[in-house]
């Protein structure tokens, strides 16, 4: 990607190498049996940024994160409407589909992430009423072009979630973001939602977290007014697991499918199979096992220049995951 934008790299080139990577991780994917799988977000500079690939009204200064290892990440600003995507999803959905015949899930921003885009100043002509209702149409956009590419489900990152209590404890910006991205979902049936979910953690970039020390109990409640039916949980970095457990069971229902955080990409570490079915049976003395399933805490690397996990101990950590899982699935009957 550096290469390409310094002019020394060629498209063609460039989507080569796109192609290799994608083949892959669909490939290991599968060879730690996962069922449904993902083309790891390999196409995008970040999990956050893919919407602004080629947009040319952009400037910097926006939003800056802090990690707790001292590195920070900064977005951009828009510098003039109407706000557009650069690029949407389903774009990445279609062209991993023929390197696979497994389903695929697809990964998307928020709406709320993307609203940090607007400057503090205001932009003069472009009131920032417009822009929010650009930015939902668009969301709405990326959402239902990923549904009608075939994605087996959809999960919305909302990483910023926990980081807003933060920034506001007094929960105020989380309600914010949580009503802007149900004006997202209201577009959606309810049928259609049970395909859509959200992803929610502590962040993890570079080995490092942005908002851990925020408790759970804090986020929680209004995390799961959002209007979608699958829940993915950072679980297994954190130091606490049963009182959170126990919060995630009051809030599981048949509408409300959550999958807990049973590896963390945060370590290099590898998870055993028998960790892994421990941690699933633990989490189903409080979610019932219909409600329950597992995922890992966050992306291996949210970032394109975040190489602090290598692939191989991405993927054993994987399907240690899947293993696992399957372990606790055959002890549960389930």
């Amino acid at each position: 990607m550096q290469s390409h934008a310094q002019g020394t790299l060629t498209d063609a080139a460039m989507n080569a190498q796109f192609d290799a990577a994608v083949k892959d991780t669909l490939r290991r994917f599968e060879e730690a049996g996962e069922t449904v799988v993902t083309d790891g977000e390999q196409r995008k500079s970040s999990f956050a940024t893919y919407p602004l690939t080629g947009l040319t009204n952009l400037a910097g200064g926006g939003v800056t994160i802090p990690f707790v290892d001292g590195h920070t990440r900064q977005l951009p600003v828009i510098t003039g409407g109407p706000f557009r995507y650069g690029a949407y999803a389903a774009s990445y959905l279609t062209a991993a589909k023929p390197f696979t015949t497994h389903p695929l899930k697809q990964a998307v921003i928020s709406a709320s992430a993307l609203s940090l885009l607007y400057p503090q100043g205001g932009i003069a002509g472009y009131e920032q009423a417009a822009f929010i209702k650009d930015l939902i149409a668009e969301a709405v956009k990326d959402l239902r072009l990923a549904l009608d590419a075939g994605a087996q489900v959809v999960q919305i990152d909302f990483t910023e979630a926990r980081l807003s209590l933060k920034l506001d404890p007094s929960g105020g910006l989380l309600q914010q973001f949580v009503d802007l991205n149900n004006q997202v979902l209201e577009h959606f049936t309810a049928a259609e939602r049970t395909k859509l979910g959200v992803h929610t953690c502590p962040g993890g970039d570079h080995d490092s977290t942005h908002s851990a020390d925020i408790p759970y109990a804090q986020l929680l409640p209004t995390l799961f007014k959002l209007r979608v039916g699958n829940f993915y949980v950072q679980l297994a970095s954190e130091q606490d697991r049963p009182s959170v457990l126990k919060m995630l069971g009051e809030l599981a229902s048949p509408e409300r499918r959550i999958f807990v955080g049973v590896t963390d990409p945060c370590t290099s570490k590898v998870e055993t199979e028998q960790e892994v079915e421990q941690r699933v049976l633990e989490a189903a003395k409080y979610i019932r096992p219909e409600y329950l399933g597992t995922t890992d805490d966050c992306g291996f690397s949210p970032f394109g220049d975040d190489t602090s996990t290598s692939r191989d101990t991405a993927f054993a950590k994987i399907a240690a995951r899947v293993a696992g899982t399957a372990r606790a699935s055959k002890t549960l009957g389930v």
